[in-house]
């Protein structure tokens, strides 16, 4: 693909739908990102908003929710297993007492309200405040949420692509639990090489044995637990036999930066952050815990040139995103 093409940002229309229970975003009319904030999962799958589907600009999803393996995998979600004694991800909880055991301690991430949704001219963002509840009610954490839908320069577009764009995300979490929480994942209750926990995103069956990449070089399972700025993966399309590309770009600025990423290409495809993959980091009352990424959602495959051209507008957009 051609990476000396000077950059082109789309100029596609977005705007957005509020129907009570989901925010749906648009570009020249057409659905590209919906946003459930009121889900209606049953508490075992740890209710949480989360965006689905997504689709790139030029019409192919690249999320699923709900698959029958994991069925509290849902598109793209901030998303954690190991919250003190609680599981906001969903399922059975890995611990070394018990290995994965179901213990009647999936909470819950409840909208509270929407705090401002602002169209500008980068795009369009939506200010969100949640409150995690535990399986029985109580109240474990307060939570600030924005997240914003823009277009992104993409210089190395080329025929079968459509362009790209972004999902800046960011959270911060208050502890109004009464006690310290530790925050951690399966790996550092014992399990090896199982760091989940953080923002992720689960892709298309029709891309597994798909490709990973950063500023490296690429590959498919070896990027597990791996540490780097930004992470591409590029999977193929039933139908349409199209290629489609999914980067996350971590902001300088979170804890621990550049943190581990869950990267997995066989079994399914899927990529997270993971801020708690191998040490459990506290939460306090008090001390807030922030972090900020940004998906890039793109048509078309990436080469190692587009694939830090994606990757440094992201990150742009994450350094203007006051």
């Amino acid at each position: 693909m051609p990476t000396t093409a000077p950059a082109a940002v789309h100029t596609a229309r977005l705007d957005v739908t509020d129907d009570g229970a989901a925010l749906t975003f648009t570009a020249d009319g057409k659905p590209i990102a919906t946003y459930t904030y009121r889900p209606t999962d049953p508490q075992y799958e740890s209710p949480r908003p989360f965006f689905h589907p997504l689709t790139t600009l030029g019409g192919d999803d690249v999320t699923i929710s709900r698959p029958w393996d994991h069925v509290w995998h849902k598109g793209l979600s901030w998303a954690l297993p190991n919250v003190g004694s609680h599981n906001f991800w969903g399922g059975a909880t890995y611990t070394r007492a018990t290995e994965y055991a179901n213990l009647d301690n999936n909470g819950a991430m409840t909208h509270t309200a929407f705090t401002g949704i602002e169209h500008s001219a980068a795009g369009i963002t939506a200010a969100e405040s949640l409150t995690w509840t535990s399986q029985d009610g109580g109240p474990v954490i307060a939570e600030a949420r924005r997240f914003s839908v823009q277009l992104l320069a993409d210089g190395g577009a080329g025929d079968e692509t459509g362009g790209a764009y972004a999902i800046l995300f960011e959270t911060r979490m208050d502890n109004i639990s009464g006690a310290e929480i530790r925050i951690g994942s399966p790996t550092t209750e014992g399990r090896h090489n199982a760091g989940y926990g953080g923002l992720f995103w689960r892709g298309p069956r029709s891309f597994t044995g798909g490709e990973f990449r950063n500023q490296e070089g690429a590959g498919t399972d070896e990027f597990m637990g791996t540490r780097s700025p930004w992470i591409a993966f590029t999977g193929k399309h039933d139908v349409s036999c199209r290629s489609s590309t999914v980067a996350f770009v971590e902001d300088g600025s979170n804890p621990g930066a550049p943190n581990q990423w869950f990267a997995r290409s066989s079994m399914f495809a899927c990529l997270g952050s993971a801020p708690f993959f191998s040490a459990e980091v506290p939460l306090r009352a008090g001390e807030p815990l922030t972090y900020r990424y940004a998906v890039v959602i793109a048509d078309g495959g990436v080469d190692q040139g587009r694939a830090a051209a994606l990757a440094a507008a992201a990150q742009t957009a994450l350094g203007n995103w006051a």
